[in-house]
């Protein structure tokens, strides 16, 4: 079987459906992709903060999610060892509130959205060859579904939204121009859910070399979350279980959150996530989602992220699709708009991710938000609101030093190490941030040519 539509989208996850309601909505024809069938679940944070609700708006798809009648967070914190900060979200487009809902509920609420905006998604089917031109210009997928059928569907544009793995990215040969391995496993189990007084706050707890999370989620559920170094993924190998218990046990705050709590799922595990870019549009086809960009997950910014940029894509292309040189100036300047957008996240989720103890200099760091109710002020940088760079500045850190130096407790020795670390990484952070187009434009000639 052929047929053509004005895009094919592989993949309907978050950033599937988001592109293919954008382009619907606009007069587009669609046909989404995606091996799974819905309700189906996939590791994911599914965390959310303001914008990521904001996005959902954007979409339609804001009441669809609050009807699976997830616990809307109010307040969010961070701890360390002895003190913790806790406050609210300032607003985003007037929502001042996070959640945490499971993926099989929020992706079928997304692709029943985008099927009432007019888009066709078809579960259940993989795609598994591009369709080329002679001079390359991808102009189509060939798929086959798990009844066995195959066919092709001709499009003017092809939009991976296939995830790490994709399929597209792969079939392009597209090239990553930035590459972090990532320094913490991830690892987490559902909890039945008994603190009810507890379920409008998420928290984020870090002991010794040990970040662990509490979400209130749907379903009278929690998620348990541990971001442990990725050193230990053979404990988990060898004893899930164990392992994951022995760290709650370790960790006093995170223990008695869960104290009285069943958990009711096994435990899923990832080892590998590196963080990317991945050029992310050449001849006919784009790259949305985690399929062009993933950043570590320690900052649970994938959703919002495939959420924002996948409707940005359909919204950027949609008036273009009838002209080639147009389609390709309208991809370019969506990749650049994305890339300057997440470049600050992706930099700040690298330094998180890093399998470091909490420093003196951390320590005294939460000790002043906290005396300062600062936890919206570091909210803020999770929301998007302000750059890391706004909140960690230069004049905070030499009084973070210099309050560090004075404490009797702390080794004069070990925090001058620490600050040597510390300004060795904001150097070659900034370096990065310089070559980060220059590094991008050799992978982009890559695709296109000289």
């Amino acid at each position: 079987m052929q047929e053509d539509v004005d895009v094919v989208i592989v993949g309907s996850r978050c950033a599937g459906s988001a592109a293919a309601i954008a382009l619907a909505r606009r007069g587009r024809s669609v046909v989404a992709l995606d091996s799974a069938s819905f309700p189906s679940d996939t590791l994911s944070t599914h965390l959310f903060f303001p914008p990521h609700w904001a996005e959902l708006e954007r979409l339609g798809a804001r009441d669809p999610v609050l009807a699976l009648d997830p616990p809307l967070h109010t307040r969010a914190g961070l701890g360390a060892p002895g003190v913790e900060v806790v406050g609210s979200y300032s607003a985003y487009d007037g929502l001042n509130y996070g959640a945490c809902v499971r993926r099989p509920g929020l992706d079928l609420a997304l692709v029943e959205t985008a099927r009432e905006a007019g888009a066709e998604v078809r579960e259940r089917v993989r795609a598994t060859e591009l369709v080329r031109t002679p001079s390359g210009r991808v102009t189509g997928v060939r798929y086959t579904g798990r009844d066995g059928a195959r066919g092709s569907i001709n499009a003017r544009l092809v939009i991976g939204a296939d995830g790490r793995r994709s399929t597209v990215a792969r079939l392009v040969g597209t090239t990553e121009h930035h590459h972090w391995p990532n320094q913490r496993m991830m690892a987490y189990a559902y909890y039945e859910d008994t603190h009810g007084d507890e379920r409008n706050l998420a928290m984020q707890w870090r002991q010794d070399d040990e970040l662990v999370t509490v979400f209130p989620c749907d379903g009278g559920q929690l998620v348990a979350l541990l971001m442990s170094p990725a050193r230990r993924a053979g404990e988990f190998r060898t004893d899930a279980e164990a392992a994951f218990d022995a760290t709650v046990d370790s960790i006093a705050p995170f223990a008695k959150r869960l104290s009285g709590c069943t958990r009711v799922s096994r435990i899923y595990t990832s080892v590998s996530h590196p963080s990317y870019f991945r050029h992310s549009h050449g001849p006919g086809w784009a790259l949305a989602g985690d399929a062009g960009h993933f950043k570590d997950p320690v900052t649970a910014q994938g959703i919002r992220d495939a959420l924002r940029f996948g409707r940005l894509l359909g919204e950027a292309v949609a008036p273009y699709l009838d002209d080639e040189s147009a389609l390709e100036t309208a991809l370019a300047a969506w990749e650049d708009d994305r890339d300057r957008q997440c470049l600050p996240m992706y930099q700040w989720a690298n330094n998180l991710g890093r399998d470091d103890s909490v420093s003196p200099i951390e320590d005294v760091a939460y000790r002043w938000f906290a005396a300062r109710d600062g936890a919206t002020e570091l909210l803020d940088v999770f929301s998007r609101k302000r750059q890391a760079t706004e909140v960690f500045t230069p004049a905070r850190l030499v009084r973070w030093v210099a309050a560090a130096a004075h404490d009797p407790r702390v080794d004069r020795r070990a925090l001058a190490r620490t600050l040597r670390r510390d300004i060795g990484r904001e150097a070659r952070r900034m370096v990065e941030a310089r070559m980060f187009w220059h590094r991008r434009a050799r992978s982009r000639r890559q695709v296109f040519g000289p």
